[in-house]
C-alpha cells in the first residue's frame, strides 16, 4: 500500500508512518518542517496553508491521511487564525483527494462534542451548532467539508475523532506545549505546574492504541470494507488531570508543586468516549490504560534525552 500522510512530523504522523513502513508499506509525508525524531520518513516539506492541491506530491497513492493541523486548543483561542488555517488545509487536501480520486482519512477531535457533562459521547452526539472554541469550530468545518465531498463527489472517507493522544514522539515542548510532556518535564525538574481545571475529566489515549485503530481504519477504507463512517478513537475511560499529575509524580518519585486554576476559555471540561463503533467496525480494542501508558511515555522521554545527549 502507498500512503500519503500530511502532518507526518507530528506525534501521530510520526508513529503512524513508522508503523506502516515497518510492515512494508510505502509512505510519503507532507509537513511544513522536517521530522525532528527520525530520518526514516520520506518528507515533502510544504506549508499547506500556502499551497494548492497541485503542490502536493504526485504518486500512485492508495489513500491520503490528513493529520496536519494546529492542534493546541487554547493557543487557537489566543490566535484564531490558526483555526482558519486548519480549514484551509483541509480544503486543499480534500481537493487533492477529489482530483486524484483518493479515499481520505481525516483526523478530527473529541473537541467537536463541546463541553459534554455526561459520560456517553457516541458519534451522533456532536453539536454542529455551538462550538466551544475556534479549534473545535475548525474540526467541525473540516468534517462538514468531508461529508459534502462524499455527497457531491462520491469520495470515500473515514473520520477519526481522536482524544488526548500521548506517548512516544510527544515531548517537543519548544514547538508545541502539550500538557502531559510539559508536566513530566517540570515535575522531573522540581518546577511548579499549573492545572487548569482540577475537576476536568478527559479520555487519554496512548499513541500505540491510536495508531492501531488508525491502521485498521486505513486498511478497511482502502479495501472498501468500512466507508463513510465517523469513529471515536480513544481509550474509553476518563481520568482527571489530578490523576495525571499523581501518576507522573509517582513514576518519577517526585513531590509535585501544583497550583490549580479554573478551566480556560474554549477548553472542554469533561469527555469520555463511547468506542463501541470502533470496536464493532474495526475490531479496535485499546490495550494501554493511563496507569501503564504514562510510565511508558516517561521511560521513552528519558531514553530519548539520553540518546540526544550521547
Amino acid at each position: 500500500m502507498n500512503v500519503l500522510i500530511t502532518g507526518s512530523s507530528g506525534q501521530i504522523g510520526t508513529n503512524l508512518a513508522l508503523t506502516l513502513l515497518e510492515r512494508g508499506d510505502q509512505v510519503v509525508g507532507v509537513d511544513k518542517r522536517e521530522n525532528a525524531w527520525t530520518g526514516d520518513i520520506p518528507t515533502h516539506v510544504l506549508d499547506l496553508t500556502k499551497a494548492t492541491a497541485n503542490d502536493l506530491p504526485k504518486s500512485d497513492f492508495d489513500v491520503v491521511v490528513h493529520l496536519a493541523a494546529n492542534a493546541k486548543v487554547f493557543a487557537l483561542v489566543e490566535n484564531p487564525q490558526g483555526a482558519m488555517d486548519n480549514i484551509s488545509m483541509a480544503f486543499t487536501v480534500l481537493e487533492y483527494a477529489r482530483i486524484h480520486r483518493l479515499p481520505i482519512v481525516f483526523a478530527s477531535s473529541r473537541e467537536v462534542y463541546g463541553d459534554i457533562h455526561r459520560h456517553i459521547t457516541h458519534e451522533a452526539a456532536a453539536d454542529f451548532v455551538v462550538a466551544e472554541s475556534p479549534y473545535s469550530a475548525s474540526k467541525i468545518a473540516g468534517e462538514a467539508l468531508i461529508y459534502s465531498y462524499a455527497q457531491c463527489y462520491d469520495l470515500p472517507f473515514l473520520v477519526f475523532r481522536y482524544s488526548n493522544v500521548y506517548g512516544r514522539y510527544d515531548n517537543d515542548i519548544e514547538r508545541l506545549e502539550r500538557v502531559i510532556p510539559l508536566f513530566i518535564e517540570r515535575i522531573e525538574r522540581g518546577q511548579p505546574i499549573v492545572v487548569y481545571g482540577k475537576e476536568k475529566v478527559l479520555d487519554f489515549t496512548y499513541v500505540d492504541d491510536c495508531v492501531a485503530g488508525t491502521v485498521a481504519g486505513i486498511d478497511a477504507l482502502v479495501q472498501r470494507r468500512v466507508v463513510g463512517q465517523t469513529i471515536n478513537l480513544a481509550h474509553g475511560q476518563g481520568n482527571t488531570l489530578v490523576d495525571v499529575v499523581n501518576l507522573i509524580a509517582l513514576t518519577l518519585h517526585k513531590e509535585p508543586d501544583v497550583r490549580y486554576e479554573p478551566t480556560r476559555p474554549g477548553e472542554v471540561a469533561r469527555y469520555v468516549a463511547d468506542i463501541t463503533k470502533a470496536r464493532s467496525l474495526l475490531g479496535y480494542e485499546p490495550q494501554v490504560p493511563l496507569t501503564r501508558g504514562l510510565p511508558r511515555g516517561i521511560e521513552w522521554a528519558k531514553s530519548w534525552r539520553s540518546r540526544k545527549r550521547g
